[in-house]
């Protein structure tokens, strides 16, 4: 088995990197790190139907030195791959069942990346899994619409002992899609997975667990939720979702709303577009919203959090060599610091909005308001794998432009203000204290 050596990825190649949780959309995805649902990651930011850009996972390059593969063959082991080679050998020559060689790939290589990384957002795609997966960032997909991660009950530090769900560390809801069936079935963040149609998650990974959510439209499914001490199975129906990155709205007193639900491909194209309709429109400040949104791609939260940041870092990526990539800040609309801005955020903001959210923060670019973010600082890739599967890797940390970590206690808000412990209560006390704030 041999590999070809990869090169560091270039600022351009960085497009394909991935910072959300996991998706739970449909095919594939529980969006805060890993979703159940299936999307097209690559449309164009102005046109859905567009064909795949340059941006899609598939075509990131990976990173690091030679892999030790590259030298391993089992006519001469290495003394850490002869265990290997052997328990093939024994496997196809006494095992009672016919087993063919690709079942043996598959599982040795879910086992590599499951049981010998640390690291709950890594992940093996089969094929299937993989066709899936690259289509999560479209903006179109079949699922429940929720995003999972996992969570270290007794030790949020340590989220690295967590790689499969035991009794301390629990697959999360980290927040349900706008509108989305799980949103409607009455899924809330923090909302621990206990079973799936009667299944308990204990001993499974986050990322084979999306795939047990995700089916087909008009399908459903059943989750057990404990919600503090409470324990209810919640059906929820699954449907394919379009999902509306971008919304927009002119308030009162000249107060420009924009909600963004995810940092997909063509999510900077619309915001721009809403941005500069709200400016047309007279807007004077503005409320970024981002609870619920579990991330997305990297440049695509650069690009964003550029529309209000002067010149300037927005973030800092540590890549697996210690190399350190400084991601500046680019044009944008409205970067005049006279500009008011409140962002709001909770614990469904992940990732890719922790980085808007603390760019503006540090930057002294906006009043961050709400709860406490989700806490995810890691960066993961995609590759394609010779029999079409795929590997998710985590390739990268994050830190804030002061050098700080989201993780895992997420970017504290300026100003706290509480949810409705109602989800289904129409009243918004944090967009209230927000038009408070900029009407001064």
């Amino acid at each position: 088995m041999t590999a070809t050596p990869s090169q560091r990825r270039t600022p351009a190649a960085s497009a394909a990197v991935l910072v959300a949780v996991l998706l739970i959309f449909g095919a594939a995805t529980f969006v805060a790190g890993l979703a159940v649902g299936g999307s097209r990651a690559v449309a164009v930011a102005d046109d859905p139907s567009a064909e795949p850009s340059g941006a899609a996972p598939s075509t990131a390059a990976s990173p690091g030195a030679t892999p030790v593969l590259e030298t391993v063959t089992c006519a001469e082991p290495t003394e850490a791959f002869a265990v290997l080679c052997e328990t093939y050998a024994e496997i196809k020559g006494q095992y009672v069942d016919d087993v063919t060689d690709e079942a043996l790939v598959d599982g040795a290589v879910r086992g590599m990346i499951e049981y010998g990384l640390e690291d709950p957002y890594s992940g093996y795609l089969t094929p299937d899994q993989y066709g899936s997966a690259l289509d999560d960032l479209s903006g179109e997909f079949s699922g429940i619409g929720a995003e999972v991660g996992m969570k270290n009950l007794a030790d949020p530090e340590d989220l690295a002992a967590c790689t499969v769900v035991t009794e301390t560390c629990a697959m999360v809801i980290v927040a349900p899609l706008d509108g989305s069936p799980a949103e409607e079935a009455g899924l809330r963040p923090g909302d621990q997975v206990l079973a799936i149609d009667g299944t308990s998650t204990e001993g499974e990974s986050v990322s084979s667990l999306v795939y047990v959510v995700r089916g087909e439209a008009g399908t459903d499914v059943t989750l057990t939720i404990q919600r503090g001490s409470d324990t209810s199975d919640v059906t929820v129906t699954r449907e394919v979702i379009d999902l509306h990155e971008v919304s927009s709205e002119l308030l009162d007193d000249g107060v420009g709303y924009l909600r963004l639900t995810s940092f997909t491909d063509r999510a900077p194209g619309l915001f721009t577009d809403a941005l500069q309709g709200l400016i047309d429109q007279g807007a004077t400040s503005f409320v970024l919203d981002l609870r619920g949104n579990p991330g997305g791609y990297i440049v695509a939260a650069q690009g964003i959090a550029s529309q209000f940041v002067p010149q300037g870092r927005l973030l800092f990526t540590v890549e697996s060599d210690g190399n350190v990539q400084r991601w500046e800040s680019e044009t944008g609309l409205v970067q005049d610091e006279s500009v008011p801005v409140v962002v709001l955020v909770d614990p469904g903001s992940a990732s890719a909005s922790e980085i808007v959210a603390g760019a503006l923060k540090e930057n002294d670019r906006a009043t961050i308001l709400g709860e406490p973010t989700f806490g995810k600082n890691t960066v993961q890739i995609w590759n394609d794998l010779p029999n079409g599967g795929g590997l998710r890797l985590t390739t990268d940390r994050w830190f804030t432009p002061d050098h700080n970590s989201a993780a895992p206690n997420g970017i504290q808000p300026d100003v706290v203000v509480a949810s409705p412990a109602d989800p289904t209560s129409t009243d918004d006390p944090q967009l209230d204290r927000a038009l408070e704030l900029l009407a001064g």
